[in-house]
């Protein structure tokens, strides 16, 4: 699936940007980069998600930016879908 440059979420209190982008040339899988307050407590399982509704989407190639700012679960995975859906230009709600 080819994916262009896009973002999703804003850095305000309890909310997360998600970039997503094309994997970086000769490299498969998901690279997931996460700056968060609370990375220490909740890192891996916000990358976890992260990857986790990427792979539900059939993405599995994409280089992943994501500045948290106390996000909810269903916010990370809301702004990554939308996210994806700019990148793929794949509508996943129909």
């Amino acid at each position: 699936m080819e994916l262009k440059e896009a973002i999703a979420g804003t850095l305000e209190s309890g909310d997360i940007m998600v970039r997503i982008g094309p994997a970086q040339s000769g490299r498969t899988g998901l690279s997931i980069e996460l700056d968060s307050s609370v990375a220490a407590q909740f890192g891996r399982q916000i990358k976890e998600l992260i990857a986790s509704t990427l792979e539900d989407l059939d993405i599995h190639n994409a280089t992943v930016s994501a500045t948290d700012k106390g996000a909810l679960d269903c916010t990370i995975r809301a702004r990554v879908t939308a996210a994806a859906v700019r990148a793929t230009g794949k509508d996943v709600w129909k």
